[in-house]
C-alpha cells in the first residue's frame, strides 16, 4: 500500500473533491496525508476517516477566510492580480515547509490539485510520483481550446487559434507573480526552468471531472483522462425541505459556497421568477444573514440544500457556473442560466452555450428583465433539457472516485 500526500488549495469545493478520493483510497487500504495551508483546518470536513490534515506555514482561519474571501470578489484585472498574489503566497508557503513535511511522513506519491503548482514542484524535487487532479476545468495547452478563465467560444480557425494565443500573452502578464514564485523554487530545488502551471502537471497522469461530451473537442491523451463527478458514494438522499407547487415551474438558484453573498442577484433572479410566473429557490450556502435572506422574495430561502435532489426537482438552475453544480445540473438533466464571476466558470459557462444546454449572462448585464428573458426561453425550448439529457447520461459512465482511484493507483505502480 502507498503513503499518499494530496495537496489542495483552501477552496471548499476542491476539499470536498479531495475528501471523498482520500475516502475511496483509504478504502483500499492506503495511507493518506491532506496536506493544506495553515488555517484550512477548520475547512476541512468531518468525513475524512483515515486520512491525518497536516498544515503548512503559519496563518489563522480568519486571515485565510480574508484571503479566500477576496478571491470571490469577481473576474476583473484588479480582482485576478489579488488573487494571483494571494494564491502565490500559498504556493510560496507550500514550497518552503513541504520537503520537510512530506518526508517527515514517509510519502511516497502526491496528488495535488491542477491549481496548486507545489504539487508538481515537491514531487520533483523529492523524485515522487505525482497525479494531478483538477476540481476545476483542467489546465490542458491546447492551441484550440480557450484558457479557462475566459469566457471564448471554441473556434479551431486560424482567427481562433490567433486569439487564443493573445489570451495566453494576457495570462503570462496577470499570471507574472504565480510565475515567478514557481521559477523561483524550481531553481531552489534544482528542477531546471518551469514557471507555469502547465510545466507543474503530472506527466504520467492526469484527472478531471469532465466527461468528453461535455468538454470541448481535445485530441485523445494516454494521460488526460476525464472520470466524471468524484465524490463520495451517495446513501439515502435527504428529503426535500419544501414542497413544490405542481401548476407552477421551479428556479434553482445558487452561487456555491464563494459566491453565495450575492444578496442583490438574487433578489433580481426572484424578482424575474415572479414576472414570469415561476416559484424560485435559493440557496446561498451559508453566506447570507437572516436578515440579508429575508430580503429575497423567493418561494424558499435557505442556507444548504440537498443538491442533487433539488436539481432533479428542479426545471432550471440559475448558477455561477461552478463545476460541481453544472455537473450536478446536467447529471439530472436541467437546464442552466449562467452567470459566471470568477476563476473556471466563464470557461465552464461557454461549454454551457456551446453544447446549448443553458444561457450566459454577465453579472453586468443581469438585470431581472434579461434574466426573465432567458428564464422563458430556457423553460419554453425542450431542447435545452434534451440536450442536458444527453449529456447527462454521460456522467456516471466514466466511473468516478473508483476509477480516479483506479488511475492513480496504476500510476504509481508504473512508476
Amino acid at each position: 500500500m502507498t503513503c499518499f500526500a494530496l495537496l489542495c488549495p483552501p477552496y471548499y469545493s476542491h476539499l470536498r473533491l479531495f475528501e471523498a478520493l482520500g475516502a475511496e483510497l483509504f478504502r483500499r487500504g492506503h495511507r493518506l496525508h491532506l496536506v493544506v495551508n495553515a488555517g484550512a483546518g477548520p475547512m476541512v470536513g468531518g468525513d475524512t476517516v483515515g486520512m491525518s490534515v497536516q498544515t503548512v506555514g503559519v496563518r489563522s482561519p480568519r486571515a485565510l477566510a480574508r484571503l479566500t474571501a477576496r478571491a470571490a470578489g469577481g473576474g476583473g484585472p484588479l480582482s485576478v492580480l489579488r488573487t494571483v498574489h494571494d494564491a502565490a503566497k500559498l504556493t510560496d508557503e507550500f514550497c518552503r515547509g513541504g520537503p520537510a513535511l512530506l518526508r517527515s511522513l514517509g510519502v511516497e506519491a502526491v496528488i495535488g490539485d491542477q491549481m496548486e503548482p507545489a504539487a508538481g514542484l515537491l514531487a520533483r524535487h523529492l523524485r515522487l510520483p505525482q497525479i494531478s487532479l483538477a476540481a476545476a476545468l483542467p489546465v490542458h495547452d491546447d492551441p484550440s481550446v480557450p484558457l479557462p478563465f475566459l469566457s471564448w467560444p471554441y473556434d479551431s480557425s486560424e482567427a481562433g487559434l490567433k486569439r487564443n494565443r493573445g489570451g495566453v500573452m494576457i495570462a503570462r502578464w496577470l499570471l507574472a507573480e504565480q510565475r515567478r514564485v514557481i521559477a523561483k523554487w524550481a531553481s531552489r530545488f534544482g528542477l531546471g526552468r518551469l514557471e507555469s502551471l502547465s510545466d507543474c502537471l503530472s506527466p504520467r497522469c492526469q484527472i478531471s471531472q469532465l466527461t468528453e461530451s461535455f468538454d470541448f473537442p481535445r485530441p485523445p491523451s494516454p494521460i488526460r483522462h476525464a472520470v466524471g463527478p468524484i465524490r463520495t458514494v451517495a446513501g439515502s438522499a435527504a428529503p426535500l425541505p419544501l414542497r413544490r407547487a405542481f401548476d407552477r415551474q421551479l428556479v434553482f438558484a445558487s452561487f456555491g459556497t464563494l459566491q453565495g453573498h450575492r444578496a442583490g442577484l438574487f433578489r433580481k433572479i426572484a424578482a424575474a421568477c415572479r414576472w414570469i410566473g415561476a416559484d424560485c429557490v435559493v440557496a446561498h450556502c451559508g453566506r447570507l444573514s437572516p436578515a440579508q435572506a429575508k430580503t429575497i422574495d423567493a418561494a424558499f430561502v435557505t442556507d444548504f440544500l440537498p443538491q442533487r435532489a433539488m436539481l432533479h426537482e428542479a426545471d432550471l438552475c440559475v448558477t455561477h457556473a461552478g463545476m460541481n453544480t453544472v455537473l450536478d445540473a446536467l447529471e439530472a438533466a436541467t437546464p442552466m442560466l449562467a452567470i459566471p464571476m470568477a476563476f473556471d466558470q466563464p470557461g465552464i459557462a461557454a461549454r454551457i452555450v456551446h453544447h446549448e444546454v443553458g444561457l450566459r449572462l454577465s453579472p453586468r448585464h443581469a438585470t431581472v428583465r434579461a434574466i426573465a428573458a432567458c428564464l422563458e426561453r430556457l423553460l419554453s425550448e425542450a431542447s435545452y433539457a434534451r440536450n442536458a439529457r444527453a449529456i447527462g447520461r454521460d456522467i456516471e459512465a466514466p466511473g468516478g472516485v473508483a476509477r480516479a482511484a483506479d488511475l492513480i493507483e496504476a500510476a504509481v505502480v508504473a512508476t
